[in-house]
């Protein structure tokens, strides 16, 4: 939390709110790197007691359902960016998926997906990121700058790629995806001849969001 917003509370709620982001931090951490951790180890790695967080969140569920709102949150305001500039569409574009690989929100999709019900308040945020993104592809393939048999069910699959790339420190693990991402984007780039087709169908909406059904334990 900033310090200009710590400003405007009290000691209390101040402490509280630093407790909360530190939750948050060690949730990602711990359930990016092992789904199935149980929430005291959340509490360990934040370094406040079970209560505290209990206090703020009733169970894993609800913890990690709020690892995926902001997830979702970061996702929605890059793309609303990307939309608002009316500059160059490629560049735009290029803008849009380097945020996404540094905000590293499609950790969370690999790691979670599955785990937790979604709620509708997800889902609707889910549907406006998918929107978006929609949007933004097709501007970008009006403007001639895309390969035309891209779709955004592609994208999500290779934001998911640069996701799993964990090698090193935290500073050449953001490197290292950036590295591979520009390769991606010269591959996703138009080019004056036509580029060879690519093999089978992107996949399916129903494909990726049936892997957010919960894994039945029977």
């Amino acid at each position: 939390m900033s310090e200009v917003t710590e400003r405007g509370l009290s000691g209390r709620q101040a402490q509280a709110a630093r407790n909360d982001a530190r939750i948050l931090q060690a949730a990602r951490e711990v359930f990016v790197a092992d789904p199935g951790a149980p929430i005291s180890a959340v509490a360990e790695r934040a370094g406040v007691g079970i209560s505290a967080l209990y206090r703020r969140y009733a169970g894993k569920e609800d913890l990690l359902r709020k690892l995926c709102a902001d997830g979702l949150a970061t996702y929605i305001e890059l793309a609303e960016a990307a939309m608002a500039d009316d500059g160059d569409p490629w560049r735009a574009f290029v803008g849009f998926t380097r945020g996404i690989v540094d905000a590293g929100t499609h950790s969370l999709t690999m790691s979670l997906a599955g785990t937790f019900t979604p709620t509708d308040e997800l889902n609707q945020a889910a549907g406006r990121a998918e929107e978006l993104n929609q949007r933004l592809l097709d501007r970008t393939r009006a403007a001639g700058a895309i390969r035309p048999d891209v779709q955004t069910t592609d994208l999500s699959l290779l934001f998911e790629q640069l996701a799993a790339i964990r090698l090193g420190d935290p500073e050449r693990i953001a490197e290292l995806r950036q590295r591979y991402l520009a390769l991606i984007l010269d591959a996703l780039r138009a080019r004056d001849r036509p580029a060879d087709p690519l093999p089978g169908p992107p996949p399916s909406p129903a494909e990726l969001g049936a892997r957010w059904q919960p894994v039945s334990s029977g």
